[in-house]
């Protein structure tokens, strides 16, 4: 199934390969992120790619635009499918992400990787927003980041499940809209705060879904990984 992306949050390159051997040919890809990277460093995700599986590197690098270019050209490198940063760090930020992305994948006569940015990790509510002194509604910041992304070039965001519509209406049907927090019936939301089933966000407009702990976690995950599909195909998923 094309839009579900799993994320291989686990330790070591052992347990990821194991997971990524398993799901082959259900998942559409595969989300490596900041906790397998920081412990297997990049070889892993070359090691994916080179295989032909698609990799989301879910770094979500935000620094001055010349260092997140820096780190956009060598995960293009890499040969990564999707690669993020956050949408705070500002509009040149973004778009030296775009121009490093495009250069790199021009000098390596490849297609650039999609390039997202997050809006507001799923993690934060209004509480939290309030706490560090933004005094917008959740969905105003969502939909005020979603914009500035779109203006500064790049393909999508990353966004809650309760956000996915009103960013459709703000960015139009090809802005990818990439979402975690998906969880599936009976599910805990464990530290996620904006959570959806994964046939609710696909039927609301999601591009792609990340699904970590309710597969990888599970003590069949190719099993649980089915269900999941077979919920997406009920809602008029492609598979």
């Amino acid at each position: 199934m094309e839009q579900l992306l799993v994320a291989l949050d686990v330790d070591t390159v052992a347990e990821a390969r194991a997971l990524a051997d398993e799901l082959r040919g259900i998942a559409g890809g595969f989300k490596i992120g900041s906790r397998l990277f920081t412990s297997a460093g990049p070889a892993f995700v070359e090691e994916l790619a080179s295989r032909g599986d698609r990799v989301f590197l879910d770094l979500k690098f935000h620094d001055i635009p010349n260092t997140v270019a820096g780190a956009i050209t060598a995960a293009t490198r890499l040969g990564v499918w999707m690669v993020n940063v956050h949408a705070s760090g500002g509009s040149a930020m973004m778009r030296a992400a775009r121009t490093a992305a495009d250069e790199e994948a021009a000098r390596a006569s490849r297609a650039a990787p999609l390039l997202i940015a997050v809006t507001m990790l799923t993690s934060l509510d209004q509480g939290a927003l309030t706490a560090i002194g933004l005094n917008s509604s959740v969905a105003a910041q969502v939909e005020r980041l979603a914009a500035l992304t779109e203006a500064a070039g790049l393909d999508g965001v990353v966004a809650s499940p309760q956000e996915i519509a009103l960013i459709r209406r703000a960015c139009g049907p090809r802005f990818a809209i990439v979402t975690p927090g998906i969880r599936g019936a009976g599910d805990a939301k464990g530290d996620q705060s904006r959570t959806l089933g994964a046939g609710g966000a696909l039927a609301a407009g999601a591009s792609y879904l990340v699904v970590g702990r309710p597969i990888i976690a599970a003590a069949d995950p190719r099993a649980a990984a089915e269900r999941i599909a077979a919920e997406c195909r009920g809602d008029g998923c492609v598979s």
